[in-house]
């Protein structure tokens, strides 16, 4: 989308020989307890029950974290949602009829990108999901997954939410870690290693092999779990997403079974039925 005009073009960024380009995301703003400014972007995002609304495609690996944070905190009565059509045509994410799909309750918006010019009429950028709205500023607070994830850790703790914090001080450096690598930030060898491969039309299985195997081959906690459970994987949108972390649904599952979290383990088994 370039000054608020939507082009028909390629939806992914790529780099020389086809590979797949994760842009960095623009709209950084952070939902905070007291509406305090987050690291990055303005004030003014407070925390409030039915004040904000979230976008996802339910074939977006990054849209689905926000899914399992939202579950997992017991926000589903605080933060509605909508979801898309899982198919990103020549109009990008739409809400055309179909599996899953959840219309925009907001503006009514037949196609993402709407969406982007009611924050912004002359906005210039990738349309993306997760997106997270404010109703009350009628504009978008972030569509960055891993700060949207952080936001519901925390933000809403004092109105209600599950407890439970998925971000520990102990544990930031590894999960920050781990983060890297699913996003490619900071990787020497380019931007998403994980699902750079397979967005592509005609791209090669073999390009998407050696990229796992570069990444996980740096990671001795990755290559331990490909080792564990091989080259397993399934065939979906987008392909190629065969990496050893692909158990982690069924590790949230036993993490609250042992919590003996009823609530989280439903919520959670209900996640994987999508």
């Amino acid at each position: 989308m370039v000054d608020g005009k939507w082009l028909e073009q390629q939806h992914f960024s790529t780099k020389p020989g086809g590979k797949f380009h994760r842009a960095e995301a623009k709209l950084r703003n952070w939902i905070t307890a007291d509406g305090s400014a987050g690291s990055s972007g303005e004030d003014g995002f407070k925390a409030k029950a039915g004040r904000y609304h979230l976008y996802v495609s339910l074939a977006c690996p990054w849209a689905h974290r926000t899914l399992i944070m939202r579950s997992l905190k017991g926000l589903d009565s605080m933060i509605s949602l909508s979801v898309v059509h899982p198919y990103m045509g020549n109009q990008g994410w739409t809400f055309a009829d179909g599996p899953g799909v959840i219309p925009d309750s907001v503006s009514g918006a037949r196609v993402l990108h709407q969406v982007y010019t009611l924050a912004n009429p002359n906005y210039t950028g990738r349309v993306t999901v997760p997106v997270l709205w404010d109703r009350q500023q009628a504009t978008i607070v972030s569509n960055e997954s891993s700060e949207i994830i952080r936001m519901m850790n925390s933000a809403f703790d004092g109105l209600g939410a599950r407890p439970g914090d998925y971000y520990p001080l102990d544990l930031r450096a590894q999960i920050d870690a781990l983060h890297r690598i699913d996003d490619g930030v900071g990787d020497a060898r380019g931007g998403g290693p994980i699902l750079e491969t397979g967005l592509q039309p005609g791209q090669s299985v073999l390009i998407f092999e050696e990229r796992i195997d570069l990444v996980v081959d740096d990671h001795p906690a990755l290559h331990q779990a490909r080792d564990q459970q091989g080259h397993q994987g399934h065939h979906g949108h987008p392909p190629g997403n065969a990496h050893p972390l692909q158990g982690s649904h069924h590790r949230l599952e036993d993490a609250a079974e042992q919590d003996g979290d009823d609530q989280g383990l439903q919520n959670v088994r209900s996640l994987g039925e999508h």
